[in-house]
């Protein structure tokens, strides 16, 4: 039975280790130099570690706070605890267990009518102020300590980052082992006084009953890490405030520090060596710690970069988790007492009554007369006594509603306030994609404009010099056809040689040789992908075929064509015919048309 009640104090550990996890690699994994499966594995190895070899401490402040002495208030003591731990992390607060379940050892004293010992109760609470505080103060101090010494090193970048990734690995385990050695008392503390006796001998080292629960809870610790730990880890690394890798390594080596000194035995009886007093070993608030070491930080750069919002939803949840888990405590006591009869409490229910009788009458001197009539209705104190606990119930009831109501009020706020930053970012994203967009299309279109106007210019002067050849042609022919005809007149009308002499320099005044050379080279700028085009399709095709496909894409005629080439009319009629058949074109295919698809 003791192994199955401790399941809930294996839940609470299990939400522990999902929600303070964040509390040692949220900064890290948050600036991304670290991975969340390397934080998980590190951190659960650590706090086992941390758990069995110096969770005493703390385990034992929670006991003189409530000394819980029967297996099922430990259990329910225990659930409630950790049903609220888990609720917060549901909301991706990173809430205390510290507070989770001292507010649920209260909720069964209060229960019980068992003392809640006022003076580990103030020093739990002092933590809770002064937890923070030094946080604050350490990160301060560190942080300045580490820019010293950056400045003075002068290292290179490349091997600060390495430096700084293997110094917060080292700072994450031992912030792990402190987060077991501090917090295992908020998982299986409760459950130290009905602990069985037993040992376990492995040769090299024994360890106790109390230890194996330490273990136990250890396990259940490291579980919640690797499993659920995720969504708060991002939380606290990201969403309060933007860290460095620097102020990463500043903020967990603070909070590991706080807790390593509010769990250490040995730390304390130094002191007490020394002439100071001890330290208080009491279970320290992880979350509170981590954030005032962030709050520190950001106090010392003025403030700025605090997201102010999440911390005050976070201080919100600190307020409500104790008040939760004390309601619900005390609510899960009526109803495993009453309902099913569960044994919470080693107190019999008359020693309650008579102490309350003892504590609440009034010491009165009677005569003597009234000695022998009774004094106190037993029956009826008892059912006052249910009353006050039906009264206390219903406002318990109240109370726990009104939470949850604010509680849920805070989520769909979070909610609508994450869903309209998401759309507002995406609204900005697309904007900003549509302006470059824009700009980038702005851009094509000019370069496409110049491109299109400087081959509009290139075929203007390719179809001018076309023409000029054409034009050059014609007059060529014209005059030798003149010049034929006075060579057929009398010769003593005319000088031959003169004529003769006259033709010769015409033709080479009129050579057209090297406007065809021109306009060749032109036509091969002009349509370098029509030649390969034609090339793929139509690798038959000679490179005098080629040009004349070129040619006919000018829209010149065969005439034209002839004149340009040099050739005659029916010679380009005969290379049309042959491209046809080599592109094996139908009768009522036009091959200008085909040509000018390519």
């Amino acid at each position: 039975m003791f192994f199955f009640f401790l399941t809930s104090g294996l839940f609470l550990g299990w939400a522990l280790g999902a929600n303070d996890a964040a509390n040692v690699f949220g900064s890290a994994v948050g600036s991304k130099m670290i991975r969340f499966r390397q934080a998980a594995i590190i951190a659960s190895i650590f706090v086992i570690l941390g758990a069995v070899l110096q969770g005493s401490g703390g385990a034992e402040s929670l006991g003189k706070l409530g000394s819980i002495d029967a297996i099922g208030g430990a259990f329910t003591v225990s659930l409630a605890a950790g049903i609220t731990v888990f609720w917060m992390t549901k909301y991706n607060l990173p809430v205390s267990s510290t507070q989770a379940i001292v507010g649920a050892i209260i909720g069964w004293n209060f229960f019980t009518s068992s003392s809640t010992d006022p003076q580990s109760l103030v020093k739990i609470v002092t933590t809770w102020v002064a937890g923070p505080i030094l946080g604050g103060v350490f990160a301060i101090l560190i942080y300045k300590l580490v820019k010293y010494i950056l400045i003075k090193s002068k290292t290179h970048l490349l091997t600060q980052d390495a430096i700084t990734k293997y110094a917060l690995i080292a700072v994450g385990a031992f912030g792990s082992y402190s987060l077991g050695a501090n917090n295992i008392g908020n998982v299986v503390g409760v459950f130290v006084p009905s602990a069985p006796k037993i040992e376990l001998d492995f040769g090299i080292f024994v360890l106790d009953g109390t230890q194996i629960l330490f273990f136990i809870g250890g396990l259940a610790i490291a579980l919640g890490i690797i499993t659920y730990s995720k969504r708060v880890i991002m939380t606290v690394g990201n969403s309060l405030m933007k860290l460095t890798s620097e102020t990463a390594f500043v903020v967990v080596f603070s909070h590991s520090l706080v807790l390593f000194i509010f769990s250490s035995q040995s730390l304390s009886d130094f002191f007490v060596f020394i002439g100071l007093p001890p330290i208080p070993l009491v279970p320290v608030s992880s979350s509170q710690v981590i954030v005032g070491s962030i709050l520190g930080i950001s106090l010392l750069k003025g403030g700025r970069n605090v997201d102010y919002s999440v911390l005050g939803k976070i201080a919100a949840g600190w307020v409500a988790t104790p008040v939760l888990a004390g309601l619900i405590s005390f609510i899960s006591l009526f109803f495993l007492s009453n309902v099913f009869n569960v044994k919470v409490t080693q107190i019999p229910t008359e020693n309650i009554v008579k102490e309350q009788i003892q504590i609440t009458q009034p010491e009165i001197n009677l005569p003597i007369s009234t000695l022998n009539q009774p004094i106190v209705n037993t029956t009826d104190l008892q059912a006052e006594r249910i009353d006050l606990i039906q009264i206390t119930l219903i406002v318990s009831l109240i109370a726990l509603i009104l939470v949850a109501i604010y509680l849920l009020w805070i989520n769909r706020n979070l909610r609508i306030q994450l869903k309209n930053t998401d759309y507002n970012d995406q609204i900005l994203k697309y904007n900003e994609q549509q302006a470059v967009l824009e700009y980038e299309l702005k851009i094509t279109n000019n370069q496409n404009a110049r491109l299109e106007a400087a081959v509009k210019t290139k075929k203007k002067a390719q179809k001018k010099l076309a023409l000029d050849i054409i034009q050059k042609t014609e007059v060529l022919a014209q005059l030798k056809t003149e010049i034929d005809e006075i060579k057929k007149k009398p010769e003593n009308e005319i000088k031959y040689s003169d004529l003769n002499n006259i033709k010769t320099l015409i033709v080479e005044q009129l050579n057209i040789e090297k406007e065809r050379k021109s306009l060749n080279n032109y036509i091969q700028e002009l349509n370098i992908n029509f030649y390969q085009n034609l090339s793929t399709k139509y690798p038959e095709l000679s490179e005098k075929e080629k040009r004349l496909c070129a040619l006919l894409r000018l829209n010149l005629s065969s005439k034209e064509i002839a004149s340009i080439l040099g050739i005659s009319f029916k010679s380009v009629e005969i290379n049309r015919y042959r491209i046809r058949k080599k592109m094996s074109l139908k009768k009522d295919e036009k091959l200008h048309h085909i040509i000018n698809k390519l």
